[in-house]
């Protein structure tokens, strides 16, 4: 998710911390290196496996624990990194039982490796860490921990770290290019309190003090920033939901006062389910499950246990963000940060500045929920109405190799870009077919933008190089340009990057006809006297009526 919605002075965006600042003002550090890139000591290790075993003390915002990384040798090599910000710090490291020596360089910590490690080999180390990690000054947009009480005094506690990174409070290989094959979360609570973090529950195991330990295990291939920790005092609620794969089991933890709510609120699960199977196929996380779990901020796409606080009602906290009425009909986030289970954790970025892959699929991913529901006029008038969030700033793409995104338009425009696409394939059978193929080709894959775009290339038989270039490496909007000469219309692309040559339907006098301009004018001949000229609506894009030349 990582968006901050219609703040006074701003339009949602994955602001990221950032601003409006550009990738060319912006100075990038060591530090930003080390985090965005894949360094040498990342590279030679192949991650396959976390243990992550924590205790979390409310009383003084404290976690201390260990996460064992398992991991396969792909090079030869003795020297690994593992990322943890401060204030918590590693406490030590160890290979077999055997303590390691470690240099911190910032948040990367080296660990120096005593015995061999011989390629094709499966090994592990265990690194024992703790402190107070930072606390979130605004979930989840500002990383950390958020420790809150809920009205009745109990402590409320959640973990959200997209875009400043999971090591805020767990050590690991904090980059997005590799993801452990499977994960198990154990967390100790204090008496009277449940943790819930992503996959399937497999053990609690009680204490003499009166705390718990409840241990999860995911079964799947996870992101860093998707796995998370909440505790509170939860009631649990479930339901089955008949999908593509068989049954998928529904699980819901909400605070104990908000049951009702919850239980009447979160029957959209379902409604969800039955729109993004239709576009996307089948769930992918069918092994652990699909979960909701209520946290004292907003909400996010943590994986498998997709986080939820928008005070059970319908709209982005009550509001219609395409200010259409549509946007009133469905629960923002149970739709949109649900659908990031297709777009972020079955397919995911492997560095943040194609973060657009994320984000551009799922904010349109709302459209086509009401395409299911409601029909293709809603679905159309939703997405054209967030139009006028778009701020056209800076470029979608952001900076490669240091842990910077493109700008927040990657949501609205990314969201109308795409169904322009879907006006260009102009058969919404081959679109279903090709949103589909996306994630069945790319499944529980980390990928990159030119991955996304060659498939899409593929798919529709046409070069979409241009396309792309316009959208997401530019800021300008395209101009259909055109002036009518007697019974002629001339028309071209114009404030476009390079040769932009895409299709576009236009109607004269209200017949719909599709034309092939370019950045070189071309022209309708026998067209009758003072026709009228427009483009249809569905495309984003500018159109200026030109006086003769």
């Amino acid at each position: 998710m990582k968006t901050r919605h219609l703040l006074p002075a701003l339009a949602l965006g994955s602001l990221l911390s950032m601003g409006t600042t550009t990738a060319q003002a912006q100075e990038f550090t060591r530090q930003d290196t080390l985090r965005g890139s894949i360094t040498p000591e990342r590279a030679w290790w192949d991650l396959t496996f976390y243990d992550l075993n924590i205790r979390v003390n409310p009383k003084d915002s404290t976690l201390q624990g260990s996460n064992i990384i398992r991991y396969k040798v792909l090079e030869p090599k003795q020297r690994m990194q593992v990322d943890l910000q401060p204030p918590i710090r590693i406490e030590r490291v160890t290979q077999n039982g055997k303590e390691l020596q470690v240099q911190r360089d910032g948040n990367a910590w080296y660990v120096q490796l005593q015995e061999p490690q011989k390629a094709g080999e499966e090994r592990e180390v265990k690194v024992y860490y703790g402190g107070k990690p930072q606390v979130s000054e605004n979930p989840p947009w500002s990383g950390g921990l958020t420790w809150q009480r809920d009205a009745n005094g109990n402590p409320f506690i959640a973990t959200s770290c997209q875009g400043d990174g999971a090591s805020l409070w767990w050590p690991c290989k904090d980059h997005m290019y590799d993801e452990p094959d499977s994960m198990r979360i154990s967390v100790q609570t204090p008496k009277g309190l449940m943790n819930v973090s992503n996959g399937r529950l497999k053990n609690v195991q009680e204490h003499a003090d009166g705390s718990k330990t409840y241990s999860w295990y995911v079964a799947n291939p996870i992101n860093n920033y998707g796995v998370n920790v909440n505790i509170g005092d939860y009631a649990h609620f479930s339901d089955k939901y008949k999908g593509e794969k068989g049954e998928l089991d529904l699980d819901y933890y909400v605070l104990r006062d908000n049951l009702e709510k919850a239980k009447k609120q979160f029957t959209q699960t379902t409604l969800m389910l039955q729109a993004f199977e239709h576009w996307f196929g089948p769930y992918p996380f069918y092994e652990d499950g699909f979960k909701l779990v209520e946290v004292p901020y907003l909400g996010m796409e943590h994986q498998s246990s997709v986080t939820y606080g928008n005070g059970y009602q319908n709209g982005y906290r009550g509001r219609d963000l395409s200010g259409t009425g549509w946007g009133k009909k469905f629960d923002y986030i149970i739709v949109h940060e649900a659908g990031h289970e297709w777009f972020a954790n079955n397919i995911t970025y492997k560095d943040i500045a194609d973060m657009w892959i994320h984000e551009s699929f799922t904010d349109y991913s709302e459209s086509l929920f009401l395409d299911y529901h409601y029909g293709t006029e809603a679905a159309n008038e939703y997405v054209i109405g967030l139009r006028k969030n778009i701020r056209n700033d800076r470029p979608i793409i952001g900076k490669y190799d240091v842990n910077y995104p493109g700008s927040g338009d990657m949501y609205y425009k990314g969201a109308n870009m795409l169904h322009t696409l879907r006006q260009i394939v102009n058969n919404d059978d081959k679109w279903r077919a090709i949103l589909r193929g996306l994630n069945k080709e790319f499944y529980h894959q980390t990928v990159t933008t030119q991955q996304i775009e060659d498939y899409l290339s593929q798919q529709t038989g046409r070069d979409l190089s241009p396309f792309f270039d316009q959208y997401l490496r530019d800021v300008r909007i395209p101009t259909l340009e055109y002036m009518q000469e007697g019974n002629k219309i001339k028309y071209r692309w114009a404030n476009t990057a390079g040769k932009f040559n895409m299709p576009v339907k236009v109607y004269l006098n209200d017949e719909a006809q599709w034309l092939e301009p370019t950045t070189d004018w071309q022209e309708l001949k026998n067209v009758k006297k003072g026709s009228k000229f427009r483009a249809d609506k569905n495309f984003y894009i500018n159109t200026s009526q030109l006086s003769k030349a």
